[in-house]
C-alpha cells in the first residue's frame, strides 16, 4: 500500500503502480474467482429458462465466445429445477462450463438451486425484503428486528451452499435497494455497502466464506464509489478480502454500451479491483464475453509500466463525486462542462467539407454553419491554420510559432510548449494553452500554472496512462492550482472496439474522480484522407460518449436499457432500437428499457422516463419514479411513452431538430 494512501481513504494497493488487490479464492466448479487466479470473464442468457435446449445452445454459443461462467435466471421453482435438465445437457455435450442461479425475491427457488449448479446469486435487496418505495423510520430495536428476520430468512441458503459446495455471490443492485436500505442510508453507495454487509455477516457467522461480492449499478459514479467503499469497509470491519464481480447494469449496445462499461469497469480495474467481470450489453450474449476479455487482457502485462512518482496523500475522497474546483478561462474550466478538441494537426489540408466529421455542417444554400449535438467546440490545427473562417463558436488552436506570425488571431489561441512559454514574446490576452507531459511535475512547471490564462493541455505516453495522468491532477490539487487542464491521449486504432475501451477506461477513470476539463483525442497521420476522416469522426464521437458515460456532459439521448434475460418479457433489443429510432433526437434525455420489474424503477432512478415489462406484452410507463401508466399494450406502449415526453413539455419534433443539422 502506497504511504500515499491514508487509512480511511484506503480501497486498492496502490494509486500508482499497477497492482492487484489480493483475495481469497472462491470455486464455482471447476474455476477458481480471486487468489492468484485470472480474471475470469462471465455473463448470462437471455433465453427463457424453461426452454431447455434454447438455454443449453445459447450457453455453447457463449462458452464458444469466451465466456468462462454462466449465469441462468431461476425466477421460481419451475426455473430452478429445470437448471437440472439445462446442466445434464451441457454435460452430455462435454461443457462443463461453471452455472450460477440468478436469483430475485424467491429464496425457495435460491435453495433449491444451490443444490443443483455451482454458484447462486443473491440480491439482498429483495431475497427477504420488498420495495415498494416507502419511506419508514426505524428504531436501532426495530431495525435489529428486521435483520433477525433476514437471518431466519436467509441461514437455510447458507447452510445448504456449505453441505453442497456451492458459492454465492451477494449482489447489491443500485436499482434495487430495499426500502429499509433507503429509509436508513438513503440512495448512497454506503447504502449499497451496507445491504451486501449485512448478509455477509450472517456468513462470516455461520463460517462460510465462498463468497463473491459485486456492487452494480448504471450510473458509472455511483458503481466506482460504492465497490471502492466494499474494500474499504471490509478491511475496517476484519472481514476476509472475498474477491469482486465487477459490472455496469444496463450499459446499453453499441458503442454506448462498450463505453459506458469501460469507464466503470476499467477506472476498478486501474486500481487492481476486480476478480470477474460480467459487461452487460443489450446485444445478444455472445457479444459480452469478448468485449469483457479486452478490458481484462490490457493488465496482463500492466506491472512493468514506468514508474510514477509518489505522493505523499490522496487528496480527494474516492466515495464521493467532487468535480475539482477550477478557475474559468473563457469557456474552459469551473462549471463549465467538459470540453472536446477535434485534433486536425494532421491533415496536409481542413477543407469546410471535413467539419462534417466532427458535428459542423456548412449549408451551400442558405450559406449557414449548422452544428448537431456532438459539434466539437475547438479544434486544433497544429503547425497550419486553417485557411477558411470556421463557423461561429467553434474556435481553433495553433502551435505557438504559427500563432504569432497570424494577422488574424480572432477566435484563434497558441499552444505552447514549455520551452516555448518561458520565451514567448506574445501571447493571448484571455486564453493560452500549454502542452505538459504527466511525468512535468517540478517546481519550476507548477508555478508556471498559476497564470490565470492558462490551460494545459496534459498527455502522458506511460502504459499506466490513467494513473499517471491521475498523479499530476493529485499534485494540482495538492498544492491548490486551479488551472483547467483538458486530457490528451494517442490511440493507433487497429481494432475500434479495443480503442473504445482503452480510451474510455484511461480519460473516464479520471472524469468519474472529479478531474478533466475536456478531451482531446489525437488523429493519426495516413495517406489515406478517407480513413483519415474517418478515424477523427469515431474519435470526437468517442470524446462525447465517455463524457456521457461518466456522466459529466449530456449531449444525446441516454437509453438505460438491460441486457435481457430469461425473466424478460418483451423483445428488448427490437424494442431499444424501435424506442431509440423514435426519441434518439432528444438531447440529454435518459430512458430506462427494462426487461422486467426486478431493476426496472430503481436502476432508472436518475431516469427521466421509464418502459418496464410487467407481464406478457404489457408495459408500464413512468415518468422518473412515478408509475404514470399500467398493463399498456407492448404495441401501443412507445406511442403512449412520447405522449407522456410531451405531456411533460420534452418532446420536439424530428423535423425541426434535423433542421439544425
Amino acid at each position: 500500500m502506497d504511504s500515499a494512501v491514508s487509512a480511511v481513504k484506503k480501497y486498492c494497493n496502490s494509486l500508482i503502480k499497477y497492482s492487484r488487490r489480493e483475495t481469497i479464492p472462491v470455486k464455482v466448479g471447476d474455476i477458481i474467482i480471486g487468489g492468484n487466479n485470472p480474471i475470469v470473464v462471465q455473463s448470462m442468457t437471455t433465453v427463457d429458462t424453461m426452454d431447455t435446449l434454447g438455454s443449453v445452445e445459447e450457453t455453447l454459443r457463449m462458452v464458444a465466445s469466451g465466456c468462462e461462467l454462466v449465469r441462468i435466471t431461476a425466477p421460481s421453482l419451475k426455473e430452478a429445477e429445470n437448471l437440472r435438465n439445462i446442466k445434464a445437457e451441457l454435460r452430455k455435450r462435454g461443457c462443463n462450463v461453471p452455472l450460477v442461479a440468478d436469483i430475485h425475491f424467491t429464496p425457495n427457488a435460491a435453495e433449491l438451486a444451490a443444490q443443483i449448479v455451482e454458484k447462486v446469486r443473491v440480491n439482498p435487496g429483495n431475497y427477504a425484503d420488498k420495495k415498494k418505495f416507502e419511506n419508514i423510520e426505524y428504531t436501532d430495536i426495530t431495525y435489529q428486528a428486521e435483520l433477525d428476520r433476514i437471518r431466519e430468512r436467509f441461514s437455510p441458503l447458507v447452510e445448504i451452499c456449505k453441505d453442497h459446495g456451492t458459492a454465492m455471490r451477494i449482489g447489491t443492485n443500485h436499482g434495487s435497494l430495499s426500502d429499509r436500505i433507503l429509509s436508513r442510508y438513503g440512495d448512497t453507495a454506503l447504502g449499497m455497502v451496507e445491504s451486501a454487509l449485512e448478509f455477509l455477516r450472517i456468513c462470516e457467522d455461520l463460517d462460510y466464506y465462498n463468497i463473491v461480492l459485486s456492487m452494480k449499478s448504471s450510473n458509472t459514479q455511483v458503481m466506482v464509489e460504492a465497490y471502492r467503499l466494499l474494500v474499504q469497509k471490509l478491511d475496517e470491519e476484519g472481514l476476509k478480502p472475498y474477491p469482486l464481480h465487477l459490472g455496469v447494469t444496463e450499459a446499453g449496445e453499441a458503442e454506448d454500451g462498450r463505453i459506458k462499461s469501460a469507464v466503470g469497469i476499467g477506472t476498478l480495474l486501474e486500481d487492481g479491483l476486480g476478480d470477474t467481470v460480467r459487461v452487460s450489453l443489450t446485444e445478444a450474449p455472445e457479444y459480452e464475453a469478448p468485449v469483457a476479455q479486452k478490458l481484462v487482457d490490457r493488465y496482463k502485462s500492466r506491472a512493468g509500466h514506468t514508474p510514477i512518482p509518489s505522493i505523499d496523500e490522496n487528496p480527494i475522497d474516492p466515495f464521493l463525486y467532487h468535480k475539482r474546483l477550477t478557475r474559468e478561462v473563457q469557456n474552459i474550466g469551473a462549471s463549465n462542462v467538459p470540453r472536446v478538441i477535434a485534433d486536425l494537426s494532421q491533415f496536409e489540408e481542413v477543407t469546410i467539407k471535413d467539419l462534417k466529421n466532427i458535428g459542423h455542417f456548412y449549408l451551400p444554400e442558405p450559406d449557414k454553419w449548422r452544428m448537431n449535438d456532438q459539434g466539437a467546440d475547438f479544434v486544433y490545427s497544429g503547425s497550419k491554420a486553417i485557411s477558411f473562417m470556421l463557423p461561429n463558436g467553434l474556435k481553433e488552436l495553433i502551435d505557438y510559432p504559427t500563432w504569432n506570425n497570424l494577422a488574424d488571431k480572432r477566435s484563434r489561441y497558441p499552444v505552447f510548449t514549455l520551452d516555448q512559454l518561458a520565451d514567448a514574446e506574445n501571447a493571448d490576452d484571455h486564453l493560452n494553452f500549454v502542452k505538459l507531459n504527466a511525468a512535468d511535475l517540478d517546481e519550476e512547471v507548477m508555478m508556471v500554472l498559476e497564470a490565470s490564462n492558462l490551460v494545459v493541455i496534459l498527455a502522458t505516453e506511460n502504459e499506466h496512462a490513467m494513473p499517471a495522468l491521475r498523479r499530476f491532477f493529485f499534485e494540482l490539487t495538492k498544492r491548490k492550482l486551479n488551472i483547467p487542464v483538458l486530457v490528451s491521449r494517442n490511440y493507433t486504432i487497429t481494432d475500434a472496439e479495443t480503442f473504445l475501451i482503452h480510451a474510455s477506461t484511461d480519460i473516464g477513470g479520471l472524469l468519474v474522480d472529479g478531474f478533466g476539463d475536456g478531451i482531446m483525442l489525437q488523429v493519426d497521420k495516413q495517406a489515406n484522407k478517407e480513413n483519415q476522416l474517418a478515424d477523427l469522426k469515431l474519435k470526437n464521437e468517442t470524446g462525447f460518449g465517455i463524457l456521457q458515460a461518466a456522466r459529466t456532459r449530456m449531449t444525446k439521448t441516454e437509453y438505460i436499457s438491460c441486457p435481457s434475460c430469461g425473466r424478460t418479457l418483451f423483445d428488448l433489443q427490437e424494442t431499444t432500437a424501435m424506442i431509440r429510432k423514435r426519441t434518439d433526437h432528444l438531447k440529454g434525455v435518459k430512458i430506462g428499457i427494462m426487461g422486467c420489474i426486478v431493476n426496472g424503477p430503481g436502476e432508472m432512478a436518475d431516469a427521466d422516463y421509464g418502459y418496464v415489462g410487467s407481464g406478457k406484452g404489457k408495459i408500464t410507463l413512468y415518468k422518473g419514479q412515478e408509475v404514470m401508466k399500467r398493463s399498456v399494450p407492448s404495441e401501443n406502449a412507445v406511442n403512449e411513452l412520447i405522449e407522456i415526453i410531451k405531456e411533460d413539455g420534452k418532446w420536439l419534433e424530428p423535423e425541426l431538430v434535423n433542421q439544425e443539422i
